[in-house]
């Protein structure tokens, strides 16, 4: 099974940062607007958000796995309910690669596999290099062209 780049966890660990960041502006905001909070309960949000969501990350790098086989996508993930999905490449409604604010940042992007079915139902795979997201979508669209033609009636 392929792994996720290891910058992945720099994009995670941000996203942690940034949550972390503004739990504790808003902790500031109510001690300061509404509620008197000892002066110590502001930094002590921010560092418990912080910690947990850049542990988090960590532990997420290393349960991340997907695997392109013969009839499908193989995904695997999650740190606390570890999920695994399969998406049938005849199920693939379109593929697209897709490069956030902290992804162009960090030079990563992932590649989104929309498919038929309920709301909902596309998967994405974080954490590839921007070629590798190319790569990855034109693979993923062939196969499902492919298995297209050979599901028809």
């Amino acid at each position: 099974m392929n792994r996720l780049h290891p910058r992945i966890r720099v994009v995670w660990a941000g996203k942690a940062t940034i949550t972390a960041a503004v739990l504790g502006l808003v902790a500031f905001s109510v001690s300061r607007l509404a509620v008197p909070l000892p002066v110590w309960i502001p930094p002590a949000v921010f560092l418990v958000a912080f910690g947990g969501g850049v542990g988090l990350a960590l532990l997420r790098y290393r349960v991340w796995r997907y695997e392109i086989r013969e009839d499908a996508l193989y995904l695997e993930r999650g740190v606390f309910t570890r999920v695994r999905t399969v998406v049938p490449f005849v199920r693939i409604q379109h593929v697209d690669s897709s490069r956030g604010p902290l992804e162009r940042l960090i030079g990563l992007a992932s590649t989104v596999v929309y498919t038929a079915g309920s709301r909902g139902a596309d998967v994405s795979v974080p954490g590839l290099t921007p070629d590798g997201a190319d790569d990855l979508r034109e693979r993923l669209k062939r196969l499902a062209i492919r298995a297209e033609g050979e599901d028809a009636v």
